[in-house]
């Protein structure tokens, strides 16, 4: 039985629920089913009031003004600086802050520089927004947009923008009034040295400085008859370059004086400079050296006729007889200073016959018996010479390969530590490739110091044509690195232009291709090795 059912026969009938035709949209809300589903928005009426000063109708704020009687009351710019001073060197163009600084117009770091002169930002306020407007390059005369940002009457937050004008005045800086001092204003100088008849080392060297970055702080950089003089603007900065130098070179620092410039009894105080002596060992890469018997025993009775086929921090050597090999650090060297029996002058030209390999290897080397004849014969007769040589992975029969002459050869060297061992008649050291338009085919270019050349009168007596002999010594160290994988990995190698590739890879497929002349075993120089994006200062030329 309904138990409304008695209720309604009294008359009574209670309040119906709305059945519910949409159970599910009812639940989200803004949803009404009378309305077709969705609620209709209501628009709210925002109060308006009056400005307190010029009556004009506004929205409610803290300050009951409008933002022109705002601006007219209060201006949040009146404590920042609206005109400044900067200098700038006319000799290398840098900008003075705390330090000189050398900065492009309208860069992030002249912006900044700039805006650390400008006094009254933070004070109260917050700076938003900063920008360069454009002036005249010749009106010396650099403005800057600032926008900001403060709270002013019981909280109103007002935002303001002005410009900022900055006079560029001129004031040399004190590198540059060093170099125009008597004594060119260095406070010290590192002389590199090696005494040997080439520049290979320091062509190298030059690569490894530039790579690290190690020249910049120098002043100058002369060219002497046996090396190099650095100058720099403080005792602490060729310090530094001394250190680099040893950690890539086997060298040693010499001699270290100061000499006195100048001196103020009354303030007790002096100027002087200092030179630091670094001495880079006589011997390079491919070089045959007799090693002393006592640094011989040390490196594990190790024969003391060896090649040198590399030289870092350290000097690699491998007899290219067993293929044992040793590394010698800077302290046993200058403790057994030893120089080399042959240098790459005495490189003798050998065609190889036969090549019977070994079993034995290490690294790249690999042990073999060859058989070579001297493709130059000058009247001694077609002389057949048999000998072990470490190249045995790269020689192929009719291949072309350097060595040393050493029955035929002329050394002034203590020989002693051989003990009556019987001298080799040839050694044979690095295989020559012969690869058509070399030259031309290059993809690669090298970064070159600035350098200042000093040439004595005896010198250039020896030397008929120091140009002529520098370039082909260029040439010859490009030869090395096209050569060794290994030299070339140290160092950077930047890409020719887009027209000097374009050339370059078309002739060296053209020439493989129509020739058949391509070596498989030159180790060449891939694209991937190469460095983009080349940016050329001052201090850097390319060649």
């Amino acid at each position: 039985m309904n138990p409304n059912f008695a209720q309604q026969q009294q008359g009574f009938f209670p309040p119906q629920q709305p059945q519910n035709f949409f159970p599910q949209q009812q639940q989200q809300p803004g949803f009404f089913p009378q309305s077709g589903g969705f609620a209709v928005p209501q628009t709210q009426t925002v109060a308006r009031i009056l400005c307190c000063l010029c009556g004009a109708t506004i929205p409610p704020n803290p300050s009951n003004m409008c933002p022109s009687c705002i601006r007219t009351q209060v201006d949040i710019t009146s404590e920042i600086t609206k005109a400044a001073t900067i200098f700038q060197c006319r000799q290398c163009a840098r900008y003075l802050g705390t330090r000189w600084i050398a900065c492009d117009l309208e860069s992030r770091e002249l912006l900044a520089l700039l805006l650390k002169k400008i006094h009254g930002i933070g004070k109260g306020n917050r700076l938003v927004d900063a920008s360069f407007v454009w002036t005249e390059p010749h009106s010396r005369r650099i403005k800057v947009k600032l926008t900001i940002q403060a709270e002013v009457l019981n909280g109103t937050l007002v935002q303001q923008s002005l410009i900022v004008e900055f006079e560029v005045h001129n004031q040399q800086c004190t590198d540059c009034q060093r170099s125009f001092t008597p004594h060119e204003g260095w406070k010290a100088t590192v002389q590199l040295r090696q005494k040997v008849g080439h520049k290979r080392t320091f062509l190298y060297l030059e690569q490894l400085i530039l790579k690290h970055g190690a020249h910049g702080d120098t002043m100058k950089i002369k060219e002497v008859g046996d090396g190099l003089d650095f100058y720099f603007g403080s005792k602490q900065q060729a310090s530094k370059f001394c250190d680099f130098i040893t950690k890539v070179t086997p060298s040693r620092i010499k001699q270290q004086s100061q000499k006195l410039i100048s001196q103020d009894y009354n303030n007790n105080t002096a100027l002087s400079n200092s030179t630091y002596s670094l001495e880079i060992p006589p011997v390079c890469k491919d070089d045959v050296v007799c090693l002393p018997s006592k640094l011989a025993h040390q490196l594990g009775n190790i024969s003391p006729l060896v090649i040198i086929h590399k030289i870092s921090s350290l000097i690699h050597i491998i007899d290219p007889f067993t293929l044992q090999h040793a590394d010698i650090s800077p302290q046993h060297y200058w403790m057994n200073e030893f120089g080399p029996i042959a240098e790459k002058v005495h490189l003798i030209e050998y065609m190889v016959i036969d090549v019977e390999p070994k079993n034995a290897k290490y690294g790249p080397f690999s042990l073999a018996d060859v058989t070579v004849v001297r493709s130059h014969n000058s009247g001694v007769g077609d002389h057949q010479i048999t000998t072990l040589t470490h190249l045995g992975n790269i020689l192929r029969c009719g291949d072309t390969v350097l060595g040393y002459d050493l029955m035929n050869a002329n050394m002034n060297v203590d020989l002693s530590p051989l003990k009556g061992r019987e001298l080799p008649e040839t050694i044979l050291v690095k295989k020559k490739f012969s690869i058509p338009r070399r030259r031309k085919r290059r993809v690669f270019k090298l970064k070159r110091l600035e350098v200042d050349t000093e040439m004595t009168k005896a010198k250039a007596k020896k030397n008929r044509d120091p140009a002529h002999i520098g370039e082909e010594e260029y040439e010859d160290f490009l030869r090395d690195l096209e050569e060794d994988p290994d030299m070339r990995s140290r160092i950077n190698l930047y890409k020719k232009g887009a027209e000097d590739d374009t050339v370059s890879v078309t002739t060296t497929a053209t020439t493989a291709m129509e020739t058949g002349e391509e070596d498989p075993t030159f180790p060449g120089v891939k694209l991937e090795e190469l460095v983009e994006n080349l940016r050329i200062t001052d201090d850097v030329q390319m060649e």
